[in-house]
């Protein structure tokens, strides 16, 4: 049975930094993309970041290009994403998931319980 945990998430006054973590069990994690989800209060599920199990590429949505990193350890099957300079905006609970998709922007399933990130102005 597969399984994903997030953890990482907090409290952080704007510009700040956090790192999330995403546990992957029940499956061969190097053969799966793996991307960041998140959903704010009133608003749909937004895709932030995706790996590829293919070559590693990665995609981010506009909103957090060039201040969010994601990346992967195949070897502890956990996956990150480094969140530097939040925003407020940023507050949402932080999912992760997995795509057997080589691009990692669609077909996500399943995913974890998730995580919250709450940005202070």
């Amino acid at each position: 049975q597969v399984q994903l945990v997030e953890s990482g998430g907090g409290l952080v006054q704007a510009g700040g930094s956090l790192r999330l973590s995403c546990a992957a069990s029940g499956r061969t994690f190097s053969l799966y993309s793996m991307g960041w989800f998140r959903q704010a209060p009133g608003k749909e599920h937004e895709l932030v970041a995706g790996i590829s199990w293919k070559d590693d590429s990665t995609y981010y949505a506009n909103s957090v290009k060039g201040r969010f990193t994601i990346s992967r350890d195949n070897a502890k099957n956990t996956m990150y994403l480094q969140m530097n300079n939040l925003k407020p905006e940023d507050t949402a609970v932080y999912y992760c998931a997995m795509t057997l998709n080589p691009n990692p922007i669609a077909d996500f399933s399943p995913w974890g319980l998730g995580t919250q990130v709450t940005v202070s102005s």
